[in-house]
């Protein structure tokens, strides 16, 4: 794909300087910039790489100053990040509009397939599937019995979606990731044995909703597995059977969440966060890299810690718990003292 500058700045409503039919095929950082590539500036601290890089193409804000000529065609826009941000995402959208069937694949008969469809090579899609329009399924995709998809899904190759899944317009899965797998339900019979409990719900994932590479999402023992709109979830997350996760609540990665728990609108769980189940946290709540969570949170607060407490008392005491040592060492010789004053040779 190559794209002219006046093609680029009539998307961004730019203004240009220099050559209007310069092209570019890729995308680069200033620094890192060759012929062929368009960059961006909006960090001052990269100015001096603008006269040096050698992208054809470098986005800057109306209200950049030149000190030197360059040799790069610039266009002027409004904001810099923001304007090629919106390029990455045409960028993306261009990339991704495949269309057709590659052979060989497996369709139902009873499945039904909406317009500017494309289904990669070794997908399986299983008995009354329901695929909306313009939804991309790369090669080597697993769609299960009585699935439902809506418009503009990307599924992206190795994706496992299990049978009785529900899922919104606009849902991005990425590689690897496993919707509607059996819960971990089991109980022990008289013998100690682990019987398994049958996990007969299912998932149901709403719209614009991000699923990264390697995560899993268990479909419910009875119920569903409810993912709201708007959320989004890093690679290597965990979703236990019965988990409610509430609409815009983005979770990083290596976070495991148990058993029917439910997470409000709006929170902000960080990487390697673990969460114990059948807990109610409230809205708008903030968990830091490497918290445990093992009661309900009220809604609106920054908690860090294992077990997790608020954000601002742990860094006080964060600053007790590394002097521990001494602070007992402390004590230790201030008992010493004591013990000596209060001594009978000394009364």
């Amino acid at each position: 794909m190559k794209f002219t500058a006046n093609q680029i700045a009539q998307i961004l409503e730019g203004e240009i300087e220099g050559d209007s039919e310069s092209e570019v095929s890729k995308l680069s950082k200033i620094e890192e910039g060759v012929n062929g590539s368009l960059t961006f500036l909006s960090n001052p601290k990269y100015n001096s790489y603008l006269y040096t890089t050698e992208a054809s193409i470098t986005i800057v804000n109306h209200t950049f100053k030149l000190d030197k000529p360059v040799n790069t065609t610039l266009i002027r826009v409004k904001d810099a990040y923001k304007a090629f941000s919106k390029v990455l995402e045409f960028y993306n959208q261009v990339k991704n509009n495949k269309l057709g069937r590659e052979e060989p694949n497996y369709i139902s008969n009873s499945a039904t397939i909406g317009k500017d469809e494309y289904i990669g090579a070794f997908s399986y899609i299983g008995e009354n599937v329901k695929v909306g329009t313009n939804v991309k399924i790369y090669p080597n995709v697993y769609i299960g019995d009585n699935v439902t998809i809506g418009d503009n899904c990307l599924i992206f190759s190795g994706v496992k979606i299990y049978s009785e899944s529900e899922i919104g317009n606009d849902c991005t899965f990425h590689s690897g990731a496993i919707i509607g797998s059996d819960g971990f339900g089991f109980t022990p019979n008289e013998k100690g044995e682990f019987v398994k409990i049958p996990q007969t719900g299912n998932v149901i994932i709403e719209n614009n909703v991000d699923i990264g590479s390697s995560t899993t999402i268990d479909r419910a023992t009875l119920g569903s597995t409810i993912i709201r709109s708007g959320v989004k979830l890093d690679n290597q997350v965990q979703i236990a059977h019965n988990v409610e996760i509430g609409k815009n609540t983005v979770i990083a990665a290596q976070t495991g969440i148990a058993g029917s728990t439910k997470l409000g609108e709006g929170c902000m769980i960080g990487g390697q966060v673990g969460i114990s189940g059948h807990l109610t946290l409230g809205d708008n709540i903030k968990v830091q890299a490497q918290s445990g969570i093992t009661k309900s949170l009220k809604s609106n607060i920054t908690v860090q810690g294992t077990p997790a407490f608020a954000f601002t008392k742990f860094n006080k005491s964060y600053i007790h718990f590394k002097n521990l040592p001494a602070i007992v060492s402390k004590i230790d010789n201030l008992e010493k003292e004591l013990s000596t004053t209060k001594s009978p040779g000394n009364e």
